[in-house]
């Protein structure tokens, strides 16, 4: 597929992908994801009028974030990266979605916190579809209990969430996603990074996750 990087280019590319599918025009949210990227960056793609960003930890959200949605409207927040139990309610604050729950004790959590609070973030489940030990996410083969279980506490799971292995084809991931989702009756589906986006709309994304090729490379450290 194409190799245009930036804003305008990553939108253009997601559009013709819909167009492709035969998805309506504008059906897949796109995630500018913002972690290790420098303020000026971050800024410069709120001035282009996005507002989806993901961050992949709670501390770094929290750096940035609550002085940004004080000059600018409508911002929308992604979790995506792992949640410590101990950062939940810190999460509530910072996060419109979280898309990584993975885990009994985390959904329990989020289930007491929701409560205290009267509210909730949305909520994705985070699936480990090449079962990578060095990877969170529930296994594939233990989704369906773990979505039920997060329903008999009463939580609603807009989506799930997975990020294939770097050497395994994508596609085989995206449509494993997909077959678990729409068992259980989910409609949502974060999937596809700057390498695969494209592929993902095909098998039913309804966000994808771009980093570097709207940003450019992060900054390490």
């Amino acid at each position: 597929m194409g190799s245009e990087t930036g804003l305008k280019a990553i939108l253009e590319r997601l559009r013709a992908a819909e167009r492709r599918a035969g998805r309506p025009e504008g059906s897949v949210t796109l995630i500018a994801v913002s972690k290790k990227q420098p303020l000026e960056r971050i800024e410069a793609v709120l001035e282009e009028g996005h507002r989806v960003f993901g961050e992949n930890r709670v501390q770094e959200a929290a750096g940035k974030w609550p002085a940004f949605r004080e000059r600018y409207e409508d911002i929308e927040l992604h979790l995506i990266g792992p949640l410590q139990t101990n950062k939940v309610r810190q999460a509530f604050r910072l996060f419109d979605a979280i898309q990584t729950v993975d885990r009994p004790k985390l959904a329990r959590t989020i289930a007491r916190i929701a409560e205290e609070e009267g509210r909730c973030p949305r909520l994705f489940v985070q699936v480990n579809t090449g079962a990578e030990p060095q990877k969170a996410g529930v296994l594939p083969q233990e989704a369906d209990a773990f979505i039920a279980e997060c329903r008999d506490l009463g939580l609603v799971i807009e989506g799930l969430m997975c990020i294939p292995p770097v050497d395994e084809e994508p596609s085989l991931h995206f449509a494993l996603l997909a077959k678990i989702a729409a068992r259980n009756g989910i409609t949502g589906l974060s999937m596809g990074m700057s390498a695969d986006f494209e592929k993902a709309v095909a098998f039913g994304a309804t966000h994808v996750r771009v980093g570097s090729a709207i940003f450019g490379e992060r900054m390490e450290g």
